[in-house]
């Protein structure tokens, strides 16, 4: 390791991630001296410097705590220039941070000896309704009659189990490495368990087409925007029109349920972390993005409304987040515990869904068969009493097994850029098993996502959820002439508030009414959408 040595003010704290800079500019340019790089270069910052022998590095910060990067060649005078990169992306992350026990709305909580506060993050959302809901709604394929397939409570189960034998995991080997204090590996693994069973929370009913849905219906009244509709500013009108569930969830835990308004179910700061995907709103994701691909693994979507964002930004305060400035709205970088849920998430449906696939039949024995033993490594088993669904079975549970040892090993190559925030793939894309899981995507986007039933099915739900909306909407409009005054709806509409138990607290204009509207539709299951859509319809 070079010699590293103070020169002025602060640097970053691991010199090694100057260390094998590529600069991309050369200028000749006189000596430094202190306070400066010398006349019309950069001017009197506060550098640092690294002598590394032939030649000295030095790195700085400059106006908006931007990085840049210095190499000074006694020999040639000259200064190489490199690029600039955000301070925050230069220090690591500090898990005594990350694993913040403070929780949202109780500053004056304090820990119990015998109990964890992460422990009690996972039964606060075990024991809610919104997750006893997600056992009627649908996972990939839509509910049967029968209990052979997964729906969203069980998958959110499935994917605690496998993220906390991650989290152990990559705990034990933190904790030997000696990255975070001595056990605690087990504070790691209660909190992925805890963001693992919150994780599809805020998904509405019929799957993924059910977020399209509720999406479309609000882009087709915001295209004739009367009413309510209208007096949502163009701004913000991105967050509806995308509609993400991964907000919903986290508006959910953290305003809905229980102390509504009061922090929600008052979840500690480090599992909200390590549920939050996407650390950013819609609005700022849409402005730095655009229509373009994302440049980083956590602007692939938004996360957190705009009504939460003050929220997630004193979470993500306490925790130590990598913040990036942005006109349009501040972002973060991931916690690191978030690849851990994403990756738990990623081994569940990807290997599960080929099970359901198998069993619904429209996926041939054989096939699954045939990449699931590829995905458990070629286990050579006697498997001559075993029915077919025993053997798919078998297959599927090695498999996961395999995917939890592709995973950790992308962790721990990955360790560097995953503390700094840079890191900006998933650990099944970045691990061993890579190409299986290219496979199984492939086959599950060619051959279950458009299966016959599950089309049908699909498109009658977007009806449904339409119908619902369409229904309801009226209501707020009444609301909104009322000068947001319950008590002063018409009959009818206290009749709908009834019928439907619509919470209306806290309306007090039309941003607040489009999500109350938003709350209602997306915590709906399956079948008691079908219902509400009858009703309101009077078909």
């Amino acid at each position: 390791m070079a010699l590293v040595r103070q020169c002025f003010g602060l640097r970053p704290k691991k010199a090694r991630h100057v260390r094998g800079y590529l600069p991309q500019q050369t200028k000749s340019i006189p000596e430094p001296r202190p306070g400066g790089f010398g006349p019309g270069a950069v001017g009197r910052l506060q550098p640092r410097c690294i002598n590394s022998g032939n030649q000295i590095r030095f790195w700085a910060i400059v106006p908006n705590r931007r990085i840049k990067t210095f190499a000074w060649r006694p020999s040639q005078h000259k200064l190489l220039i490199g690029i600039e990169a955000h301070w925050s992306l230069w220090q690591q992350m500090e898990w005594e941070k990350l694993l913040c026990n403070e929780r949202l709305g109780d500053k004056d909580y304090e820990p119990k000896p015998n109990r964890s506060i992460f422990v009690q993050d996972h039964d606060r959302i075990v024991f809610s309704a919104p997750f006893r809901r997600l056992a009627n709604k649908t996972q990939v394929q839509p509910l049967y009659e029968h209990d052979h397939v997964h729906h969203r409570l069980i998958h959110s189960v499935e994917v605690s189990s496998v993220g906390r034998s991650l989290a152990m995991r990559i705990g034990n080997w933190l904790e030997e490495t000696h990255r975070i204090a001595s056990g605690e590996s087990n504070s790691l693994a209660n909190i992925v368990q805890a963001a693992c069973v919150a994780h599809d929370i805020g998904n509405p009913p019929f799957g993924h087409s059910g977020e399209a849905a509720m999406g479309d219906w609000f882009a087709e009244k915001f295209d004739d925007a009367k009413g309510v509709m209208g007096e949502i500013d163009e701004r913000h009108r991105s967050e509806f029109i995308d509609f993400e569930g991964n907000a919903q969830g986290f508006r959910i835990v953290t305003r809905l349920e229980m102390y509504r308004n009061e922090g929600g179910m008052r979840l500690s700061k480090a599992t909200l972390g390590a549920f939050t995907k996407y650390p950013v709103t819609s609005a700022a994701r849409q402005s730095i993005v655009g229509k373009g691909t994302a440049s980083y693994v956590g602007l692939k979507k938004f996360g957190v409304f705009r009504s939460e964002i003050e929220l997630f930004k004193e979470a993500a305060d306490s925790l130590g987040l990598p913040q990036e400035a942005h006109q349009a709205g501040n972002w973060w970088r991931r916690h690191p515990l978030v690849f851990i849920v994403e990756a738990a998430d990623d081994i569940c449906y990807n290997i599960v869904d080929l099970e359901d696939a198998f069993t619904t039949g429209e996926l041939p024995f054989e096939t699954v068969k045939n990449l699931l033993h590829e995905a458990a490594n070629n286990p050579n088993r006697d498997v001559s009493s075993l029915s077919q669904a025993e053997h798919i079975a078998l297959l599927r549970a090695l498999s996961i097994g395999s995917a939890v040892e592709s995973c950790v090993e992308a962790f721990m190559a990955n360790y560097d850029a995953i503390i700094t925030g840079t890191f900006s793939a998933s650990l099944t894309d970045a691990g061993p098993m890579a190409s299986i899981f290219a496979k199984m995507k492939a086959l599950s986007r060619d051959q279950v996502f458009t299966a016959r039933r599950k089309t049908e099915l699909e498109v009658s739900g977007r009806r449904v959820i339409g119908n619902v909306m369409s229904g309801v909407l009226p209501v707020f409009e009444d609301l909104a002439r009322a000068k947001w005054d319950q008590e002063q709806l018409s009959g009818h509409n206290r009749q709908l508030v009834r019928a439907l138990d619509l919470d209306l607290r806290s309306v007090a204009d039309a941003e607040q009414a489009l999500h109350a509207l938003a709350d209602f539709t997306s915590g709906m299951t399956d079948r008691y959408a079908v219902r509400i859509a009858r009703m309101l319809t009077g078909i």
